[in-house]
Order: structure tokens, then sequence, then C-alpha cells
């Protein structure tokens, strides 16, 4: 059975229903996940400042364990996902990569199996450059890099072949079925590289 960590940052909720599907369709290919949330930095009266934000930490956050180094250092493979800032990552997803240190010295992400996945409130506000910069992290650990592509119909519909994007709000049902996809291939092939069976 391959170990799938699922780690993003979500801020409204909208990476947090990508990071939902993905995990769903890696269980749904047999592995076992670990559903995690990087810790949120912003203070609170900015957070209190937008009604969706604060809603999301206050019903949602509670209920998502943090992430932690070691549910990298036990997967066989990880989707780590963040909302867009200025065609980037937010600061608190990059903060829990700035930890990865300890890791990345011994060479404990080596070889693991890693995409990427983001959310951006307009069509063109730099998601896919989002997607590229969170993989700028995986070379540097030395992980291998696995874009959905367009490897399944749902992929080839959604037409996201470096990672799973979604404007703000509620998923559509391309992007369920895309993030779904996207999670089942990460499993599929981390179970592979690890020698397990792969679930039909």
């Amino acid at each position: 059975m391959a170990k799938i960590a699922v780690i993003y940052y979500s801020a409204t909720g909208t990476v947090h229903k990508i990071a939902e599907q993905i995990a769903k369709g890696a269980e749904d290919a047999g592995a076992e996940v670990r559903f995690r949330r990087v810790p949120e930095l912003a203070p609170a009266e900015a957070i209190a400042s937008n009604e969706g934000w604060q809603q999301h930490v206050t019903e949602v956050n509670p209920h998502v364990q943090e992430a932690t180094i070691d549910d990298l250092d036990w997967a066989d493979g990880f989707a780590i996902g963040s909302p867009t800032r200025f065609g980037l990552p937010t600061s608190q997803l990059k903060q829990f990569l700035d930890t990865t240190g300890g890791l990345w010295a011994e060479g404990k992400l080596v070889g693991k199996l890693a995409t990427a996945f983001t959310s951006a409130s307009t069509a063109h506000g730099g998601l896919e450059s989002t997607v590229l910069a969170i993989s700028n992290t995986f070379y540097h650990w030395g992980a291998l890099i696995l874009p959905p592509g367009y490897s399944t119909p749902e992929l080839y519909a959604a037409g996201t072949p470096y990672g799973i994007t979604q404007h703000t709000g509620d998923l559509t049902e391309g992007t369920t079925a895309a993030a779904n996809a996207q999670g089942k291939r990460l499993a599929e092939y981390a179970a592979k590289l690890a020698g397990a069976p792969v679930s039909a």
C-alpha cells in the first residue's frame, strides 16, 4: 500500500476542497492517506476582515490536523497545494516548506513522488506559475515530479497538465473529477515505486 501525504494551505476553502478530492482519489486507489494543513500565520485581524477566511478558519481548520515534516518523511508521495499569491504560493505554505531542511540534508525526500495544485480568484492570476513555483522545492528535494498531464479523460478535459487548478469558490464537476484523477495517479505510481500492489 502506498503512503500519500496531501498537504495544503487554504484561506477561504477552495484549495481545501481540491485537497479533499485528491485525497479521495488516492484512497480510492488503495493508498493510506495523511490529510494535513499547514499552520495559519496571518494575524487574527486580517482573517476577521474576510468573512470567508474567518468562516474557514473557524469551521474547518480545527478538524484538520496540522502538517509536520514527519508526514513527508513517512510518505511515498505527496500532493502539495496553496492558493496563488502574485503567481507564488502563500507564505504559510512556504514557511512549512522552509522547515524541511533537515530532511533534505539527510536525503530523505530523494526519489519520492510529488505533485502540486492551486487556486486563484481570476482565470489568469498566476495559476501555472504557482504550481511551477511549488515544484521548484521538489527539484531541490530530489523528488520525482508527477504532473497530471493529459493522462486520463478527466485530466484531458481539465486541461491543466501542470497540476489541478480552480477559480476560487465551489469546485466544478470537471475540477472534482480531475483532482480525483490526480490523486489516483499519484497513489498508483507511488505504489509502483514502493513495490506494492496497485488496486484496480
